[in-house]
């Protein structure tokens, strides 16, 4: 119960911006046109890549800075979607009730494009947490990377609902307002 309650705390601080998914990867610092993922991909910060005094327990995942959680922040941040992936799936394994490492697996799977495999992963953080607005935010930019801007729009309309001043979400339903526009999808 712990463990799902630091969790939470932890994600309730996570943002998402437009251009990526999740900010379980990085630090709380946005990008411009980006969410979660973008401040990983610029390599912006490295808070996330320490522990919290809460998460310092002995035995929590991500307290160790050599984990798979931990690594595989590393590795997304890299661009090693792969890499990233087969880290997170390995948290996962081990711990199965850590959000975060089911965020990070959905992250890399967007990135890889096995959506199928994101969907399932979100389902898993959301068995967790419940539907957040941040998980809510990642799956609409999800949704956006696919071209399926009806549910993606679905989904940041429900994170809207639960956090109406979240700028993040905001500026996804901009970029899905302009993608939309423009009938493409979000590279």
């Amino acid at each position: 119960m712990l463990v799902v309650a630091i969790a939470g705390a932890w994600l309730s601080a996570c943002t998402t911006d437009g251009n990526s998914l999740s900010n379980v990867l990085d630090s709380n610092t946005p990008t411009a046109g980006g969410d979660a993922y973008a401040s990983a991909q610029s390599g912006e910060g490295d808070a996330a890549l320490q522990p919290t005094a809460a998460a310092s327990s002995e035995g929590l995942l991500g307290s160790d800075p050599n984990d798979d959680l931990n690594r595989g922040k590393i590795q997304y941040r890299a661009t090693n979607y792969g890499l990233a992936e087969k880290h997170f799936r390995r948290a996962v394994e081990n711990h199965p009730r850590d959000a975060e490492a089911w965020l990070g697996l959905a992250a890399s799977y967007d990135q890889l494009r096995r959506f199928d495999l994101a969907d399932r992963a979100y389902g898993q953080a959301i068995a967790i947490l419940g539907p957040t607005a941040e998980i809510l935010n990642n799956q609409g930019y999800s949704y956006m990377l696919r071209g399926d801007y009806k549910h993606a729009r679905e989904k940041l309309t429900a994170a809207l609902r639960q956090d109406p001043r979240n700028k993040y979400v905001a500026n996804n339903l901009h970029l899905l307002e302009d993608s939309a526009r423009k009938a493409k999808a979000i590279q």
